[in-house]
């Protein structure tokens, strides 16, 4: 399970957002109380001296309009001033209009008086006939002072000013020790709100948790847990839906798993291919027929294009097998086995006509385009074995017709070239039901035991007896019985067909070998001559329907094309096999195989 950082945790965030919240509140509201208050303290002290000063204004303003002299009207302004101080007041200055000072409350100071005031504030103050104020921090005390100059106007005129120096540091003392208790609070408000947010939002976020771990467990398949539900507020709500939607899923996944099973028996088991692709055209699933069509392995298939994997890339892009109706035919042949398919096209799209990709069936039509081959082939050679001596006959028939028939030495010759067309086509003509009747089993073997070797020799006695070229026969046969169950009519056509092969095409002084061999359970029969051979690429085909090495020599000695054709039929139908060896100008060998059962000694008379 997926573990959440600490910082990312909505449990802390909940925490932190109260915790923020409410030290913002706070701090809003203790910035407006510490200014409200620090406004009303320095008001208040403002408003102290003020009045004050407005008494000793009063005052000074009277013993400066008495007619006295100048040492009488110091000490008098002295006098005015000692009753003016406090403690907030730490000097009061009287000052005439000419900035010469007057009097001060400070003893130590006396000797300022009669001296001109430097202070600007004093200037200002008597220039613009307005109070004058400031505040400013003493550098040997480092304390804050507040200095006040008031102008003092007799009849409109000024006649002086009072410089009043107070201790303002004092309202910043209060005012600090104020913020300081109003932080403790802050401080100790927001412990019991951290203390209460963690419990409040454990409360809120346990069941979000609990919904969290419960979709990381159905993210891996495990429907079977169920959120708790803590109450019946809107996250209770929430729960019950979780659980209702785990439900629903668990049943649809179920029904998915169950046409996904179903979906993936029916391609495995279908003999075509089936290949799907996502909407930009990469192969996403395949099946095992599809991938032995195309000789290919999954790894290699997968996410590639399916033009390349179809060999359709030249002549195709994605978007035209889109568009495609018919089928297309799809060459794999090799040089060792054919490969012809057929692809159907067809696309999957969704409801707004959006295409999300494409389904290809791959139809294996080998064997279909092989049989139509044959088929074709079949028919072009019948009509070609058929039609020459159709036309021979003709011509000659003709020719005796127009009055050939008189002429007693051309007459015959013609009569003997009909008839020898006429016994070739009836020869064709019965090999080709022979051939009709094995391909469709319509025909019956009567088999009986014999001893092959004997069998063997008399054919071979038949042939030795009769041939008329110069041919050597070489027989390599054992001394050992080898017992069969044949149809021995059938059999003597398999041999006398391959006998007559090797004899045709053996050259004057040529030899023909005979053997016979016992391999496991069965014997092994071996023909071979001293031919002209054939070509290492034709050996295979020399089994098919009119097939011929050398075409003119086999017409011209009555040959059909079809004698080696019926041989592998009736092997086949025997339980052997049947296979040629030959080398080009030194010989062909044909071998074939029967089965062969031992006998109990003293079982055969």
């Amino acid at each position: 399970m997926q573990k959440v950082g600490l910082f990312r945790s909505i449990h802390l965030k909940f925490v932190l957002i109260n915790v923020m919240l409410i030290l913002i509140a706070m701090q809003i509201i203790g910035f407006y109380f510490a200014q409200r208050l620090e406004d009303t303290l320095k008001e208040n002290f403002t408003t102290s001296i003020l009045d004050r000063m407005n008494l000793a204004e009063f005052s000074v303003r009277e013993e400066m309009l008495k007619d006295v002299d100048e040492p009488s009207l110091a000490t008098r302004l002295r006098t005015v001033l000692s009753n003016s101080t406090s403690d907030d007041i730490s000097e009061i200055r009287v000052i005439d209009a000419k900035y010469t000072i007057l009097a001060t409350s400070v003893m130590e100071n006396g000797s300022m008086v009669g001296q001109r005031s430097t202070d600007d504030i004093v200037r200002k103050s008597i220039m613009s006939e307005l109070p004058e104020e400031t505040i400013y921090l003493d550098e040997s005390t480092m304390r804050r002072i507040w200095v006040l100059v008031t102008p003092i106007i007799s009849d409109k005129k000024i006649i002086g000013a009072i410089y009043v120096r107070s201790n303002i540091e004092k309202v910043y003392e209060q005012i600090e020790e104020i913020n300081q208790i109003l932080a403790g609070g802050v401080a100790v408000s927001l412990s019991i709100t951290i203390i209460i947010g963690i419990f409040i939002a454990q409360t809120m976020t346990r069941p979000i948790s609990d919904m969290r771990r419960q979709a990381q467990t159905m993210a891996k398949g495990d429907f079977s847990r169920k959120v708790r539900v803590y109450g019946n507020d809107e996250i209770g709500q929430l729960a019950i839906a979780f659980n209702h939607l785990t439900n629903q899923l668990q049943e649809s996944q179920s029904t998915t798993e169950s046409e996904r099973r179903k979906l993936a028996s029916v391609l495995e088991n279908m003999t075509d291919g089936v290949i799907a692709t996502d909407r930009k055209g990469r192969v996403s699933l395949i099946n095992d027929s599809a991938l032995a069509m195309l000789r290919l392995t999954r790894d290699l298939v997968l996410n590639r294009p399916i033009t390349s994997i179809l060999g359709v890339e030249q002549e195709y892009a994605f978007e035209d097998l889109i568009q495609l109706k018919e089928s297309i035919a799809l060459d794999f042949s090799t040089e060792e086995q054919p490969a012809i398919l057929r692809a159907n096209f067809s696309i999957t799209q969704r409801e707004t006509g959006f295409v999300n990709g494409l389904i290809v069936v791959l139809h294996d039509n080998t064997e279909q385009e092989k049989i139509d081959m044959e088929r074709r082939e079949f028919v072009s050679n019948v009509s070609h074995e058929l039609r020459t001596p159709l036309t021979t006959m003709r011509s000659y028939l003709e020719a005796l017709a127009d009055g050939a028939w008189q002429d007693k030495e051309i007459a015959p010759s013609f009569l003997h070239v009909t008839q020898t067309e006429t016994e070739r086509m009836i020869r064709l003509v019965n090999d080709l039901l022979k051939l009709s009747r094995m391909d469709s089993e319509d025909y019956d073997l009567n088999l009986e035991w014999v001893e092959f070797n004997d069998f063997f020799e008399s054919i071979i006695d038949r042939f030795e007896f009769s041939k008329s070229q110069d041919v050597k026969f070489n027989r390599l046969l054992s001394n050992e019985d080898f017992f069969v169950e044949i149809d021995t009519d059938k059999m003597t056509q398999v041999i006398d067909n391959i006998i007559s092969n090797a004899m045709k095409y053996s050259p004057d002084g040529g030899e023909i070998c005979f053997s016979v061999t016992q391999s496991d359970d069965h014997i092994q029969v071996m023909i071979s001559d001293e031919g002209m051979g054939i070509p290492k690429a034709n050996v295979k085909r020399i089994f098919e329907r009119f097939y011929r090495a050398d075409r003119a020599r086999s017409r011209a000695l009555g040959g059909t094309g079809l004698g080696l054709a019926i041989a592998r039929e009736m092997i086949m139908a025997h339980g052997g096999e049947i296979w040629a060896e030959s080398e080009e100008g030194k010989g062909t060998t044909i071998y074939f195989t029967l089965p062969i059962e031992h006998q109990e000694e003293g079982e055969w008379d």
